[in-house]
């Protein structure tokens, strides 16, 4: 599986490269889930981890949202396999507790229990060791009747975009500026929401998404890994960027952790007008055509037909 440009990204490689050589067999790497056939169905499994002071601040968030937090970006990875979940386990990284009422572990748990139940998974065990800072590694398991790849898209594919972009950045920059975001500009950041039905909807409907991914790392970082897996280049076009209120949308493609789809679909008359309002009628997200996938390799930002560049997305190693 080929990835897109980046630090972190090349340690992926070097790290899937040396399996290769140790297991010559192994299935390809680098996808949102591992696909394992169990009997007459596929499992979908993920794993994703949230660290203290990289991905949250308890000075911003409760343990609670934390945990909801941790776990809804973990059933992201589910969302972009068009999987519906089954369970979590969550290995928690907790300093000692330090004569608080309520343990903080217990909290976080708390949240992640309520986010499966938002979504219909069940938390199915875990591990706790003591850590200086908090940590929450969660492995999601959901079942695939339809797999969606980051792989399939093809040259005449249209390119797609869920909800509005630029939210959770908007959120986060308020909150390292000390000012209080508004509830929905906060939630937007604390209670992400994974696309489950979202992603089982396009998966099935329309001839079928050819590819998707989540957002997690800004749509400009991770819509170079869906057009290097699929061998395709992609153009988006700048003005057609859904925004939310108040972001500009060359801020809203750099935007991480958005959670949201990016998915190519069959072109008109496959999938058109009629399918874009059925999925809104199915699942209340929006979902906007932003650009189209061509010959070639990579991936080319437009504004108004104009070539501009592409804003650099997250990478932890950068």
């Amino acid at each position: 599986m080929n990835l897109g440009p980046g630090k972190e990204f090349d340690r992926i490689r070097a790290i899937i490269s040396r399996i290769a050589d140790v297991l010559p067999e192994h299935e390809p790497l680098g996808d949102d889930c591992a696909l394992l056939p169990v009997g007459g169905t596929t499992l979908a499994l993920s794993i994703d981890v949230s660290l203290e002071d990289v991905h949250f601040r308890t000075a911003w968030l409760d343990f609670k949202e934390i945990g909801f937090r941790a776990a809804g970006a973990a059933l992201s990875d589910l969302a972009a396999e068009g999987a519906s979940p089954l369970g979590v386990l969550v290995s928690l990284g907790v300093p000692p507790q330090s004569g608080t009422k309520t343990d903080p572990a217990v909290e976080i748990m708390e949240g992640v229990a309520a986010m499966c139940a938002q979504v219909g998974a069940k938390v199915l065990g875990g591990d706790m060791a003591r850590s200086e800072k908090y940590v929450i590694d969660v492995c999601v398991i959901g079942r695939a009747e339809q797999p969606v790849r980051r792989s399939g898209a093809r040259e005449g594919d249209s390119l797609w975009v869920t909800g509005y972009l630029g939210g959770a950045a908007l959120a986060l920059d308020k909150l390292r500026n000390g000012e209080r975001p508004s509830k929905p500009l906060r939630d937007r950041y604390a209670r992400p929401e994974p696309r489950i039905a979202a992603g089982r909807w396009l998966a099935a409907h329309g001839g079928g998404a050819t590819a998707m991914i989540d957002i997690s790392d800004g749509l400009s970082q991770d819509v170079q890994h869906l057009a290097a897996a699929s061998g395709v280049g992609i153009e988006i076009e700048l003005e057609r960027i859904p925004c939310w209120e108040g972001v500009q949308a060359i801020a809203a493609v750099a935007s991480g952790e958005e959670f949201e789809l990016l998915v190519t679909m069959p072109p008109p008359p496959a999938f058109g007008d009629a399918g874009v309002s059925s999925f809104r009628t199915a699942t209340g997200v929006a979902l906007t055509r932003i650009g189209t996938c061509v010959r070639g390799g990579g991936v080319r930002l437009l504004d108004h037909g104009k070539p501009v560049p592409l804003p650099p997305g997250f990478d932890h190693f950068a």
